[in-house]
């Protein structure tokens, strides 16, 4: 059941909406969410970004009924092993960091705004932090991907459900990753 629970929180990014849209409206986004084991392969080492739980908040203003933008700052704490060639993992014990985005973007709402369910579509350009505990850190170009939907209640909250793509972009020697 753990597996399914973790599959479904994987599929359906969940965030908290503070306020009914409406244009020149302001949001509060809250987040939370699972993101997925991801492997990376450089000049013949190659390592893992260990799966973990996403979390942080976002503003979101309402230029028009279904058109926002949203600046958020997400952030998860996970593990990179890295593997030589042969498998030799090479930072035993020391591979403890985090993952963390910058993004400015923008979602477009479908159907009406004063429905009680509402697909959208969106996507975010900025910059993904990557640092290591024992002090190893980079800046890259990062961007993401969206679609989901948000359901309005009859009170100020609402909830949307979303799965996401986010990547950080960046070159190592002469393999370039994302």
């Amino acid at each position: 059941i753990m597996k399914l629970l973790i599959a479904f929180l994987a599929i359906f990014f969940t965030a908290t909406g503070i306020q009914a849209q409406q244009t020149g409206s302001t949001v509060l986004n809250v987040y939370g969410g699972y993101t997925f084991k991801d492997k990376v392969d450089f000049n013949g080492f190659y390592g893992y970004v260990d799966e973990a739980i996403q979390y942080g908040g976002g503003i979101e203003y309402f230029a028009h009924r279904t058109r926002s933008m949203e600046i958020k700052y997400v952030r998860m704490d996970t593990h990179f092993p890295l593997f030589a060639s042969g498998g030799t993992k090479l930072n035993e014990g020391n591979d403890e960091g985090s993952i963390s985005y910058l993004l400015i973007g923008g979602n477009n709402y479908f159907g009406t705004p004063d429905s009680k369910f509402s697909p959208f579509a969106g996507g975010g350009l900025g910059i993904g932090f990557v640092s290591l505990d024992d002090g190893g850190d980079a800046t890259e170009f990062a961007y993401e991907f969206k679609l989901g939907a948000r359901i309005n209640t009859e009170s100020m909250i609402s909830y949307k459900f979303q799965a996401y793509f986010q990547s950080i972009v960046g070159a190592v020697g002469n393999d370039f990753y994302y």
